[in-house]
């Protein structure tokens, strides 16, 4: 459930209002059609190092300004479903069920979605995703953020021992809403870091997910799934999440290495159209 705690912090900038507990802060008084300076920017950055997860709501926004957006922080990774969204922007993706001639328009159209990091299945992962709502049905299609620095920080000490210096292998299969038992069809799939250090913060965050983390290196099989099941139910606990229930005009701007994403469920007969803007990370240690 959203909650809003009433202390404000003010940077140079704009206002920054946390969201939850758990991680997320809504940023006040900042249009995103205008240009982002150098302090704009620096300020941005403390906040979402801060929060993990920005939120700015009614924002009107075109392709072009939301990629002028993420270019502000980094290089921008092309989209990995294979299909073409834009004629202009080869790193924009819809994520939609509304269907034209019976195919949807966007990737990831229709229900539930697992908990995962974006493109952890690659060698160079993204850093940060930007998600603008263009329609959003009445009910339900809440994304869900996990903070991936606190459930590293509360796992019992022997836990955090068998994870230590391991490596997990992340894999993308054609299932990609919901975790299958299969990944002998994985399309792209790399071994990272179960706990890796984040760039900037230097804190360490937990780097499994339930969707794509499919087993630990030097483990065997049986004690694989089992240590991963553990890790999975405890990183998505409640008390580490913030929902976010989507508003027509939200942006929301959220650090891959240090969270966890999901999706609620969500009627078919309602139409869902987001736009989605990757910024190119680094190689997770």
């Amino acid at each position: 459930m959203e909650t809003t705690i009433a202390s404000q912090q003010a940077s140079d900038s704009f206002t920054v209002r946390p969201l939850s507990p758990a991680l997320g802060a809504e940023i006040l008084g900042v249009d995103l059609r205008d240009p982002i300076d150098e302090a704009l920017k620096q300020s941005f950055l403390d906040a979402w190092h801060r929060h993990l997860v920005l939120l700015l709501r009614a924002q009107t926004l075109d392709e072009d300004a939301q990629v002028r957006f993420a270019e502000s922080f980094g290089a921008l990774a092309k989209t990995t479903s294979g299909r073409k969204f834009s004629v202009k922007h080869p790193s924009v993706m819809l994520v939609s069920n509304i269907r034209e001639d019976g195919k949807p328009i966007g990737a990831l159209p229709d229900g539930e979605m697992h908990f995962h990091t974006d493109q952890c299945h690659q060698a160079t992962p993204a850093k940060a995703t930007m998600l603008y709502a263009i329609e959003v049905p009445r009910q339900g299609g809440n994304t869900l953020f996990a903070n991936a620095y606190t459930a590293y920080e509360t796992l019992p000490e022997d836990i955090r021992r068998r994870i230590a210096g391991r490596r997990a292998l992340n894999a993308y299969t054609s299932d990609t809403m919901l975790r299958s038992a299969n990944y002998d069809d994985a399309k792209s799939s790399y071994w990272h870091p179960v706990v890796r250090a984040h760039p900037a913060t230097g804190r360490k965050a937990l780097y499994v997910n339930r969707l794509m983390t499919r087993q630990i290196e030097g483990l065997p099989r049986a004690e694989s799934d089992t240590l991963l099941q553990q890790l999975f139910d405890h990183q998505e606990q409640p008390k580490f999440v913030y929902e976010h229930v989507w508003r027509v005009g939200d942006i929301l701007m959220w650090d891959n290495r240090c969270t966890l994403h999901a999706r609620t469920d969500f009627s078919a007969g309602e139409r869902r159209l987001l736009r989605r803007v990757t910024v190119l990370g680094e190689q997770p240690v």
